[in-house]
Order: C-alpha cells, then structure tokens, then sequence
C-alpha cells in the first residue's frame, strides 16, 4: 500500500502540516525529503531501511556522496538536496547569532558551535568575538590539531581579536571522541589565552567543549 492509500492523519506530510515537525519520527521525516518510494516500499518503508542501513538520521546526513548514492533509491539530486538542507540549516543558526541580539548564555552559542564543530573528523580551536554588548561579531577556526600548548598561539588569538575590534571572546573546540570533558591541556591553554587577551582589556566569557550531547561549559563549571 502506497502512502497516499494511507489514512490522512498517518501520513507524513499531512502530519506535518497538521502538528509540526517535532511530532514526526527520524523516518517520516525523512520519507518527506526522499519523496518517493521504490517499487515494493514506500517512502516511510525505505527511510526505515536506510536508518537501519547507516545507523540513525545523523551517519546518513554526514554520508558521503560515494555512500549515499550507492543505496537504491537515492542518487545526485537527493544528496545535492541533502547538502544544500544541511548549509541551511549552518545559515540559519549563523544568522540567529547575527540577528542583533547579545548572547545571554552557553546554550545560546552552544547550538551554533555544535552544528558548526561536533561532526568534524579531527580536533580544531576556533573563536567566536563579540562586541561590548555581547553581539556577534565573527566566527573563525582558527587552529586545527590536538589542544595543547604547541598548537594554539596566543599571539594569532591577540591578532584576530585586535582585527575585528572585539570585546570579548568564547572559545570553543571539539572532541571528535564525542568525549566532552576538559583535559588538563584544556585547562591550561584557557588560562594561557585569558591573561594574554586581558592584556588588551578584552574577556573570555567562556570555553565550550563540543562533543556529544550537549556543550561542556567552562564558566559553567567555574573553570574561568
């Protein structure tokens, strides 16, 4: 039975439509970006299939494009589509902190910085300035290896803070692990780069460590 044979109420898009998004599982969701099945399933039949094929809704949207075309049903213009809804969706959080507002707290730059860092393969430093009333002023990755005293250069931070005129920073770095918690290297390279931005009169309001689940705080944890 195809999905338009369905009952009204059961069907994705209708469903959507009806309550929101948020009530739709990983695989109806899906099925209303494939479209459409293939012969002997429905859309909502091969989403559960590929969900189950790559293991959940996160693997098979940072697939690559060898492995997302290799499955029957998808091809080019899907994965195409798929890229263009994941750049959206950086877009669009980007523009949430640009829209003139000052960050209030972790959890408002902890969305951005998790769909810009959580997924990369390897370990990077990157710096989000703000201005005197905490707006955004820039976003840059500024440094990519292991966070330790040999990789990140307070003078490159002290250099692009300088540039953009900022007022305060948060930094922030990924543990591609998923792992989320400060290492003792952590720790010290935050201390490193306060003093050194103190210098010029400019705060670090915080330190996010971005892994799975949600960001660690260093402020938070009064680790500042």
């Amino acid at each position: 039975m195809g999905i338009n044979d369905w009952p009204a109420d059961e069907r994705p898009r209708e469903k959507l439509l009806e309550k929101g998004a948020s009530y739709l599982t990983d695989a109806e969701l899906l099925a209303i970006f494939i479209n459409t099945g293939i012969k002997g399933k429905s859309a909502v039949d091969l989403s559960k299939e590929l969900l189950h094929s790559f293991g959940g809704l996160r693997p098979l949207l940072l697939a690559s494009k060898k492995e997302f075309c290799a499955h029957l049903g998808l091809g080019p213009a899907k994965f195409a589509l798929m890229q263009a809804m994941l750049e959206m969706s950086h877009r669009y959080l980007e523009a949430e902190l640009k829209r003139g507002e000052g960050l209030t707290s972790p959890e408002a730059a902890g969305r951005y910085l998790k769909l810009q860092l959580r997924d990369l393969p390897h370990e990077v430093f990157a710096l989000l300035l703000l201005d005197n009333q905490h707006r955004v002023l820039h976003f840059e990755v500024l440094f990519r290896g292991t966070l330790d005293g040999a990789s990140v250069y307070p003078r490159e931070v002290v250099k692009l803070v300088l540039a953009h005129n900022a007022a305060a920073v948060i930094m922030a770095h990924n543990h591609p692990s998923g792992i989320a918690e400060p290492s003792n290297a952590d720790e010290l390279i935050t201390k490193r780069l306060k003093e050194a931005l103190a210098c010029i009169d400019v705060r670090v309001l915080d330190h996010l460590i971005i892994g799975d689940g949600e960001p660690v705080s260093f402020a938070a944890r009064g680790l500042l």
